[in-house]
């Protein structure tokens, strides 16, 4: 039986790092690799395809940095949403949390981009080269032409690859179609062909040679997640006392003659596993929940005719008790995991809330500090202000102003102010208050609103700003 570690060292590309001798994960079938290139082609399909699709005769999502712009279909955003961003980020947060506290590192192995992008480098490595034996026979036999024919060919696609994924990273950026035309007339800007160069080349690195090494090293996720699961979780599980003892066996023996458990030690787990641990020894960090091990297990017991499950999903008290599937999944719903829903509840309910009901335009009121009051010949006093308005619709749009909260006080300007389609525009606001008024008011600092509202918009309700007057003394 060969090592499940080859002798070849992998090449180490941080000093850092330990040095270790190169995995060659084995290619395995079954329901959950199926799982796997289902989740390849669902978020790959997306991640591609998103910038192409349209919407209002625009690019549908693209976060135009250059302009400040950010488009997700219907919804425009400005810098100033800012906070939404950071929403949506705790959001994943907790649900990451979520998953992890009902089903360990789930997410590393379906979703994950490190575990898509190695998925499809690995399947380019093993149509140029073969699979784990094939490849460990080439990597060991001296340099010949067939020898660089298939390592130059699989350097060719995932150079191609790793482009290709740069280029349509950077195409959420700047408009896609804008970006493809200027590829192909090699007219890039500088910075453009930087990112492009530089997240392909992030991606060619981390699945094409860094691999298990991100997972185990460089990503913080293997680190807390302990933290996050418990003896209930559902993990990648090796049942000990059905496999133990260990030992190989013909079909036909009788394993319990011969004081053996299930497992026949063939370390097929160990050879399909991507960061090259033996699950036997139990759950560990660099376990990224990919259940090859499952399939590949699984598929030597249906040979053996032995039962399958000897690795499977299963928590640690289901292993330990002997609890079975509708006992496990009763414990999923604990505190900690609905503390998880609840949060996720109320924050997710109250993120879409507020993105339904968030306002299509905004303002904003500066005092002028060169001249806080100022009196005028007759006796009036004026204060003078800057009111900018951003209009988050694809359509230009007129708004009036009008001031509110003291009593005389009038607008002294225009009261009009026409915006720009996704636009800002700002206008000086003046307010003056009558001599009359202003005495009985004499070295008083007043509150006042200034409320904005769209013409098109009666039944809108005005943004209002609050700031105050000055009133000098007479």
């Amino acid at each position: 039986m060969s090592n499940p570690r080859e002798p070849a060292a992998q090449p180490v590309f941080f000093p850092l790092l330990d040095q270790q001798q190169k995995i060659y994960p084995r290619s395995v079938s079954g329901r959950f690799a199926r799982w796997r290139w289902v989740m390849v082609w669902l978020t790959q399909i997306v991640f591609y395809g998103l910038p192409w699709l349209r919407w209002n005769d625009r690019q549908a999502v693209l976060f135009n940095l250059e302009e400040r712009h950010f488009y997700v279909f219907g919804l425009v955003l400005q810098p100033q949403d800012f906070i939404y961003l950071a929403a949506l980020l705790v959001l994943s947060a907790l649900g990451l949390f979520f998953v992890t506290a009902i089903a360990g590192r789930v997410w590393c192995g379906y979703a994950c981009p490190q575990t898509v992008y190695t998925e499809i480098f690995l399947w380019v490595e093993r149509h140029t080269e073969g699979d784990r034996s094939a490849r460990m026979r080439l990597d060991a036999r001296p340099w010949g032409l067939e020898k660089l024919l298939r390592k130059t060919g699989k350097q060719v696609a995932w150079i191609g690859i790793a482009l290709f994924t740069g280029f349509s990273f950077v195409g959420y950026f700047i408009p896609i179609h804008s970006l493809a035309g200027q590829s192909l007339a090699l007219t890039l800007t500088p910075w453009a062909t930087f990112w492009v160069f530089f997240y392909g080349f992030a991606t060619y690195g981390n699945a094409g040679f860094l691999r298990e090494q991100v997972c185990k090293y460089m990503c913080p996720y293997a680190r807390f997640q302990s933290a996050l699961i418990d003896m209930d979780s559902m993990v990648i599980a090796y049942d000990t006392q059905r496999g133990e003892s260990r030992g190989a066996r013909s079909r036909k023996a009788d394993p319990k003659a011969l004081g053996l458990g299930d497992c026949v030690d063939c370390t097929l787990c160990v050879q399909v596993c991507p960061t090259g641990i033996d699950i036997r020894n139990g759950l560990q960090n660099e376990c990224i929940a990919c259940a090859a091990c499952i399939d590949v297990c699984d598929e030597v017991m249906d040979k053996m005719g032995y039962a399958p499950g000897l690795i499977r999903y299963s928590s640690g008290n289901g292993i330990e008790k002997g609890w079975s599937v509708t006992r496990m999944v009763q414990r999923v719903w604990r505190p900690r995991v609905l503390v998880y829903a609840a949060l996720l509840l109320v924050l997710g309910s109250a993120f879409v809330w507020s993105v339904g009901n968030r306002s299509d335009y905004g303002v904003a009121l500066s005092r002028d500090r060169g001249a806080l009051a100022r009196q005028a010949g007759n006796g009036d006093v004026e204060n003078t202000y800057q009111l900018q308005i951003t209009n988050s619709l694809e359509r230009p749009r007129d708004y009036i102003t009008r001031v509110t909260g003291l009593e005389g006080l009038r607008l002294d300007t225009a009261a009009g102010l026409s915006v720009g389609a996704n636009g800002t525009a700002s206008m000086p606001v003046r307010l003056v208050l009558p001599l009359a008024w202003a005495q009985r008011h004499s070295g008083q600092t007043l509150p006042v609103v200034i409320e904005v509202l769209p013409v098109d918009g009666p039944t809108e309700p005005a943004l209002t700003v609050r700031t105050t007057f000055v009133v000098p003394r007479h």
